[in-house]
């Protein structure tokens, strides 16, 4: 499975990319789970299984399915779940989006 996350620069995610990969491998799920700049991350959606915006790029959803062209879910990360780093939460809902 491969998870993509988008934010601004890439930066600020990447705190939860490192939590999400220890919950992936917590639950005995083969995850590849990256972040990156929205630019990068368009270019690189339809390779992935699902596409997770960070909530400060939510503005960037309709771009984001555009480049998907419906082959990849595409998932705004709530404020909430964003800020306290909960990997079990977005973890859920990548699984939920690719269930979809």
């Amino acid at each position: 499975m491969k998870i993509l996350l988008a934010c601004n620069a890439g930066m600020s995610t990447s705190l939860l990319v490192q939590k999400m990969q220890k919950e992936a491998k917590a639950r005995g799920i083969d995850a590849d789970i990256e972040a990156g700049p929205l630019a990068k991350a368009l270019d690189k959606v339809q390779d992935a299984d699902v596409l997770l915006l960070g909530p400060q790029i939510s503005y960037a959803k309709k771009d984001a399915l555009d480049a998907a062209d419906g082959k990849t879910p595409v998932v705004v990360i709530p404020m909430a779940a964003y800020g306290r780093m909960d990997a079990k939460k977005v973890i859920d809902m990548a699984l939920d989006a690719m269930k979809a």
